[in-house]
């Protein structure tokens, strides 16, 4: 016997899910974000984002489908004129289920699930963004301990030309500062390159 794939049929009977999805889809589109239970949820996202996916079409066609699944004109006409635009340079996942609380009376799993409508930040700016932030920083880094080298340069080259007083101190007194600081640089330039990865 083959195993099931469909899963939990929600309502009772297949009219009766159509019903349910459609209702829930609706109030979706509507308010942008509903809480329900995680089985409707799961069930209502591959819905939603296929329907979605058709108003972003825009064609007369693509709309006389989503009145088949979606009888509420208002809510079909708020989906094709302005929620389908916002979702134009997105190829998909639409919508976000969360993990809620249980429900107080039946302790029934619960999620919210809604539309992801802010912008999308293609990957790719976001990672030269931070490479080049880390190379900057890394550069300034860089300078700032040439800057140090040249100090250390210059009072090894004072302390030299005075005899009375032990070169050496001075020297070896700025050189673990400034092994500290080289250190700090690289320890901070590692913690940049771990972080764009």
């Amino acid at each position: 016997m083959p195993t099931p794939k469909k899963g939990a049929r929600l309502g009772g009977s297949a009219s009766n899910q159509k019903k349910i999805l459609s209702n829930l889809a609706a109030s979706l589109f509507e308010h942008g974000a509903i809480k329900t239970t995680d089985a409707k949820a799961k069930t209502l996202r591959p819905f939603a984002e296929k329907l979605i996916t058709k108003a972003k079409d825009g064609s007369v066609a693509a709309r006389r489908q989503v009145l088949a699944e979606l009888p509420q004109k208002d809510v079909v006409a708020y989906l094709f004129n302005e929620l389908a635009p916002k979702f134009e340079n997105r190829q998909g996942g639409y919508t976000r289920i969360i993990k809620l609380e249980n429900r107080a009376g039946d302790n029934a799993p619960m999620s919210q699930i809604s539309l992801v409508l802010e912008e999308t930040v293609s990957a790719e700016a976001t990672r030269a963004t931070r490479a080049a932030a880390s190379k900057k920083a890394a550069e300034e880094s860089a300078e700032e301990s040439e800057v140090k080298t040249e100090n250390v340069e210059v009072n090894a080259e004072d302390t030299a030309a005075d005899p009375a007083e032990p070169a050496e101190g001075d020297v070896s007194a700025e050189a673990p500062a400034q092994e500290g600081s080289v250190a700090e640089a690289e320890a901070e330039a590692k913690a940049e390159e771990t972080e764009d990865k």
